[in-house]
């Protein structure tokens, strides 16, 4: 029989391999479908809502369209390309605001949505809005020079230098399209976040400036007092939720908290814990396992805020972050020194004890994903649950924070599996189906958190499926910005 070795608790032990490979060993009776599907719906039911009401605000712009559009004015060619081009304008210019709001930090949008996916959703809509963008260039533009029987760039070039504000919307333009083609996955890797980050602060003169030329130019508000002034009110109030939720409460907690930097501990090569201390830290509202956006006032830490997870349970007067150098700015933190001012934004994530509801719960973390997991198992163990820790590394000296968890499972508070050893160098996925099975064999009675590298998550999250643990009982979180 093949024998697959881990660690419990810091000493080593042997555990047979399944003979079957694609199932885990036998389990009690599972949760009802129809529950589940129950559960999964209700979990998923605000951000259903959310999506129900973009899509409504989407409607209500065709719906402004369609009741100023004739129907004489879309017959012939030229007529319906410039009315495609206006509804792209239209479109555009909401998903832009769109894109905006889901980045205010509104702590409700938050809550019911979850950070990591309303950024993979302004991920997403940032190349509809420059697709969309160049429809409505490319449709206007031909619908106009058919019009005036003028070939497209002459016409390209009518447009730009005799109607109002269009130098404007043509500046817009281009910087909407720098912006997405530094977001492109290609550009992302090249690029450092800082640069990234710089270029994306050129959206918000890009909003500015199109502004301008949709109220002196767009068919639907020229002429048309309340519908351009709900349109101002709109952005009006997109432009208040960003300053009220991106800067004025950020520098209110600044003089609340008064946080600074503690200490800055070397847990592993690469991977360093920052001890920030402040006062009166518990009206963060901080719960172990969420992260926040944090900004320290030294070179290079200031202009962009960065996710790092709490690595331990919040005190009123102390958080901690640890962190595993992946970039300039993560493996500068190790250069902090003790009373540097720190700035965060947050708490978020849905990554909590809140979602562990059967008082079994498996967490399995590698990377910089051990923070949380590390602050979540605290948790949990407070509360009475059993608690199994699978702790993943490609070598022992990687193993961040794991004499902490050795010294509360030598408590015998949790259980302890440490998994280590590179696939290439043991010829298997230590996470696999059978090998996460063998090490955690009542898996699928739990609920898992799973936090890691994205290759990490992915692969413990299919064997987990594999070993029976129903979709909405693995709990996972990805927090980049980009």
């Amino acid at each position: 029989m093949t024998m697959t070795r881990y660690s419990e608790g810091g000493r080593h032990a042997a555990v047979p391999r399944p003979a079957n490979p694609t199932r885990g060993p036998a389990q009690g009776p599972p949760a009802a479908p129809a529950r589940g599907e129950l559960e999964a719906l209700l979990k998923r039911g605000p951000e259903l809502a959310v999506r129900l009401v973009l899509a409504a605000g989407a409607v209500a712009i065709l719906v402004v369209w369609w009741s100023d559009t004739s129907a004489s004015s879309v017959h012939g060619g030229a007529g319906a390309l410039t009315a495609a081009g206006r509804v792209a304008g239209l479109l555009a210019a909401y998903l832009v605001l769109v894109e905006l709001t889901l980045m205010a930090r509104i702590p409700a949008l938050e809550r019911a949505v979850g950070f990591d996916r309303l950024a993979a959703w302004h991920r997403g809509l940032g190349t509809n809005v420059i697709l969309l963008i160049a429809v409505h260039v490319v449709l206007t533009v031909w619908g106009y020079g058919l019009a005036d029987h003028h070939q497209p760039l002459a016409e390209l070039v009518t447009v730009i230098t005799s109607y109002p504000d269009m130098w404007k919307a043509t500046v817009g333009a281009l910087l909407f399209v720098a912006v997405g083609v530094t977001s492109g996955r290609l550009a992302r890797t090249r690029l450092s976040y800082e640069v990234w980050y710089a270029v994306h602060l050129a959206t918000y003169l890009a909003v500015f400036l199109t502004f301008f030329h949709q109220r002196a130019a767009g068919a639907e508000f020229v002429g048309h007092p309340v519908t351009s002034a709900l349109w101002t009110a709109l952005y009006v109030a997109v432009a208040a939720a960003l300053v009220g939720w991106r800067l004025v409460l950020p520098a209110a907690r600044v003089l609340r908290h008064r946080m600074r930097v503690d200490r800055v501990v070397v847990e592993a090569p690469d991977v360093v814990s920052v001890w920030i201390r402040g006062h009166r830290l518990d009206r963060l509202g901080a719960r172990s396992g969420q992260f926040l956006l944090w900004r320290f006032a030294a070179p290079g830490h200031l202009v962009s805020a960065h996710a790092y997870s709490l690595s331990a349970p919040p005190e009123p007067t102390m958080l901690r972050i640890t962190v595993k150098a992946a970039g300039d700015h993560s493996r500068a933190l190790a250069d902090l020194r003790p009373g540097t001012p720190a700035l965060a934004e947050g708490p978020f994530g849905h990554f909590t004890a809140a979602g562990a509801r059967r008082g079994r719960a498996l967490l399995i973390g590698g990377g910089s994903g051990i923070a949380p997991i590390r602050a979540l198992a605290e948790d949990l163990v407070r509360r009475g649950d059993d608690v199994v820790v699978v702790h993943r590394a490609s070598h022992p000296d990687d193993l961040a924070l794991h004499g902490e968890f050795r010294e509360v499972a030598d408590a015998g508070l949790l259980r302890l599996r440490t998994l280590t050893g590179s696939r290439g160098e043991l010829g298997f996925d230590p996470l696999d189906a059978t090998h996460l099975g063998a090490a955690v064999p009542d898996a699928a009675d739990r609920d898992v958190f799973v936090c890691g590298p994205p290759g990490m998550t992915i692969a413990a999250a299919r064997s987990l499926r594999a070993l029976g643990v129903p979709r909405h009982r693995i709990h996972t979180e990805e927090f980049a910005l980009r």
